[in-house]
């Protein structure tokens, strides 16, 4: 899958496509309806199909201050994306002259002129444009207009009725419960980011763990998961369980929360690569404990816990 920053850059083999519209932060169940129907009707014209959304946020580029709530930047949107078979992601700038650009702006300027749409798809509450005076109505409209069709999807709910949506999610992950957010995701909630030097003070206890900053994304429950991870490179991910700690190490006071990561088993040097890592049990919260004796024995019994659950877990599969 081939991704694009600005709507200038498309190839011409890609123009005419089918395009799903959306901000799509957490890629879940809801938003693969969206993003499969744009699938179902490029494969029955026989043309391309691709995903459009935005980055940074909108929300985030204007409520730069708020506290991040991002599920899936774009590296991990892109690993959502990319398995249900687009031919592109294309991840607009979301600047001022976005944010600025008229809603007829955007459809003449962008969808029409620069990428030359067959269909777009969207869920039934987008907005677009200035003053986000663009909707589906909208753009059914100007798909009349300028020779494109236009699909709006529906809401799309679980067996209890319940609407898949990304406050759900956010909700489900900041309570530590995973499997929960992971049943509206249809996948394991994941945070990709570069390892990092840490103060080293795993390896002096024989824990050492890959350290991930949590700049990007929003804070799940503080506390001990049940992990497995991967170097984050175009190859299939070859999956190494582990355990994990989230959260600012009550012992040792860190001043952000840092993703730690142990992997069983594994011996090598991972700084400065990017890796995957699946958050798939809540085990406990951050503990302080009386000492360096205390915590080990503490983090022992995690990983025993963790080893459990991820034998149960790849059993399942």
């Amino acid at each position: 899958m081939k991704i694009f920053r600005h709507y200038d850059d498309l190839p011409e083999e890609l123009k005419g496509s089918v395009i799903a519209i959306g901000n799509f932060d957490g890629v879940h169940l809801g938003h693969m309806g969206v993003i499969g129907e744009a699938r179902r009707i490029a494969e029955a014209a026989g043309i391309p199909w691709g995903v459009m959304t935005f980055e940074p946020h909108p929300r985030a580029y204007f409520t730069p201050d708020q506290p991040t709530f991002r599920i899936t930047p774009l590296r991990a949107k892109s690993h959502a994306v990319a398995p249900l078979g687009a031919d592109f992601l294309m991840a607009l700038r979301f600047d001022e002259g976005l944010a600025t650009m008229e809603a007829e702006d955007f459809v003449r300027t962008v969808l029409k002129d620069n990428l030359d749409i067959q269909h777009v798809v969207c869920g039934y509450d987008f907005s677009f444009g200035k003053a986000r005076k663009g909707d589906c109505e909208f753009l059914l409209h100007m798909g009349k207009e300028l020779g494109f069709g236009m699909t709006a999807v529906g809401a799309i709910n679980d067996d209890s009725g319940e609407v898949y949506s990304s406050t759900r999610i956010r909700e489900f992950l900041q309570a530590g419960n995973v499997t929960q957010a992971s049943d509206i995701l249809g996948r394991p909630y994941e945070i990709t980011g570069r390892v990092q030097h840490g103060d080293k003070r795993g390896r002096t206890i024989g824990f050492p763990t890959a350290n991930i900053h949590m700049d990007e994304y929003m804070e799940p429950k503080r506390g001990i998961y049940a992990v497995r991870a991967a170097l984050d490179t175009e190859e299939l991910p070859n999956w190494i369980n582990g355990v994990a700690n989230l959260g600012i190490r009550p012992m040792f006071e860190t001043e952000e929360s840092v993703l730690e990561v142990y992997l069983f088993d594994f011996a090598g040097d991972l700084y400065d690569q990017h890796m995957r890592v699946q958050l798939l049990d809540y085990i406990r919260p951050e503990m302080k404990f009386n000492g360096l004796e205390e915590l080990t024995d503490a983090i022992a019994a995690d990983c025993i816990k963790a080893r459990e659950f991820l034998a149960q877990y790849e059993g399942r599969g």
